[in-house]
């Protein structure tokens, strides 16, 4: 028996072995697996002091989009345009510009030849309100466009005047330097992206489709180049190859009220917040899905030795990887469909019993799930409260497909990483909700990319306090879009 046992330990100790040994040599054919280097993108003279000088004063145009419609801006979104003619000369003279949906613009820049599909390239003109209060806070005042300390200050630097300005800068450029493209090359910039972009994108998405538009690929805001966002020692361009959904439900109760001193066993708020608790007590499961699964895969090569062992064998890790990454705010959101209470109202007074209460939770709803999936997981959770449920604002939308990572992703990462040689490239969920939605029906190549070095504090600005680009990220977002109409300028594309 002691021979048997002793035989039967050392079987097991071989097979640990080979276990180990599997594990550890996937992990340094991962690192192996690190794409080559390419061919940085030439030089360009920019006049840069002037091209901050212009992004800064678009910044002092208000086109602030409300959804309070007794707000709107239009007197500032038709100086905006107008500006945008006398920064940009050659391209009001040799593009056709079309007003759509009311205030949105699309750019037409024919190519010499009609059989190759446009490349189509997205931006917004409108930004969000400054929180009223804060703006003392600013460094510099929110709509005074300033440069300076190597940045231009405002709102909308980051999201998205940077990158509007980025592509007009670009074809302005090349139109002087005589270039003439072979693929026609569009420019759309909506006006109501930051309240879900119906009047703007949509209506240009819909013309475009009434035109028999097949463009090549639609690239819009969404990924940065991420510095320390990621265990790795270097930036990360992070490529939105999908975007979550979205939709806020509003659960609310009514009760008949009176005096606190005589409560009834729940209020009515009481019931709001015990189906809200019971909610939030459930979360939507995790799972490393797509696309957070290949983003881990395309940065793990440079990641240190027992993160790649852990990813390299995700047939065996990948339950603790999982766990690891839903610690974080983060990672959870790029894991599963996000639970987020945002607002709540109650009585009029703290000695009142309230007569109606209501809490606005937000939901970011991640591929594989859909809005109906919410509704449901929101309606077990309000069973038996009396609590009732709504749609805010009749507004929901569902996570958009996944973008193939074929060859016309290859070729923009190519573009990406000519201009940024000092990056990995890697597909990622955009977590926030974009314009490029509206144009999916257009092609399946629907890429979101701002070729924009962010840290974690940087994504703190955008939408926050003192909202900057730097002036060096500025030219790198020029550089990025003139390469851009180059790479794909051609028939290599299919």
């Amino acid at each position: 028996m002691r021979r048997v046992l002793g035989g039967l330990a050392v079987l097991v100790l071989l097979a640990l072995a080979i276990l180990a040994g599997v594990v550890v040599v996937r992990a340094v054919r991962l690192r192996a697996a690190a794409p080559p280097p390419v061919e940085p993108a030439p030089a360009v003279a920019l006049d840069l002091r002037a091209a901050a000088e212009r992004l800064g004063a678009a910044l002092r145009f208000r086109t602030v989009s409300s959804v309070d419609t007794t707000q709107r801006a239009d007197a500032e979104f038709q100086a905006f345009h107008a500006f945008l003619t006398q920064a940009f000369p050659t391209v009001h003279t040799r593009l056709r510009r079309e007003a759509i949906g009311g205030l949105s613009l699309l750019y037409t820049w024919p190519g010499s030849d009609p059989a190759l599909p446009p490349l189509l390239v997205l931006a917004h003109q409108d930004v969000v309100p400054v929180e009223t209060g804060t703006e003392g806070r600013w460094t510099h005042p929110p709509f005074a466009g300033v440069v300076a300390e190597g940045y231009v200050w405002g709102r909308g630097a980051l999201d998205d005047k940077s990158s509007l300005m980025a592509q007009l800068e670009a074809v302005e450029g090349l139109l002087r330097e005589g270039f003439r493209p072979r693929r026609t090359v569009l420019l759309a910039f909506g006006h109501d992206e930051e309240i879900g972009g119906r009047s703007g994108a949509a209506a240009i998405a819909a013309e475009l489709r009434r035109r028999g538009v097949r463009p090549l690929l639609v690239l819009d805001e969404g990924g940065v180049v991420g510095r320390g966002l990621l265990p790795v020692d270097r930036p990360v361009a992070l490529v939105g190859v999908a975007e979550k959904g979205y939709v806020s439900l509003e659960f609310r109760a009514t009760a008949p009220g009176g005096h606190s001193s005589m409560p009834p066993e729940r209020t009515a708020l009481g019931r709001v917040v015990e189906a809200v608790d019971r909610l939030q007590q459930n979360p939507f499961p995790a799972s490393l899905r797509e696309p957070a699964r290949s983003m881990l895969l395309a940065v793990a090569p440079a990641m240190p030795l027992t993160a790649r062992i852990a990813l390299a064998n995700l047939w065996l890790f990948e339950p603790l990887v999982v766990r690891r990454l839903t610690a974080t705010p983060a990672g959870n959101a790029a894991l599963r469909t996000t639970i987020a209470p945002t607002m709540a109202e109650g009585s009029v007074k703290d000695n009142v019993l309230p007569q109606r209460a209501r809490i606005v939770v937000n939901f970011r709803i991640a591929p594989g799930d859909r809005v109906a999936t919410v509704l449901a997981h929101a309606q077990r959770a309000a069973a038996g409260t009396g609590v009732c449920l709504g749609i805010v604002n009749n507004f929901a939308s569902e996570p958009s497909a996944l973008a193939p990572q074929d060859t016309v992703f290859a070729w923009l990462t190519r573009t990406i990483r000519r201009v940024r040689p000092d990056a990995l490239v890697a597909p990622y969920l955009v977590l926030g909700a974009t314009d490029s939605r509206h144009y999916a029906g257009l092609t399946p190549h629907v890429y979101r990319f701002l070729p924009v070095t962010m840290t974690a504090e940087d994504l703190r600005r955008v939408h926050g306090t003192d909202e900057r680009i730097a002036v060096d990220d500025y030219a790198r977002m020029i550089r990025f879009y003139r390469q851009l109409i180059l790479d794909l300028d051609g028939t290599a594309v299919p």
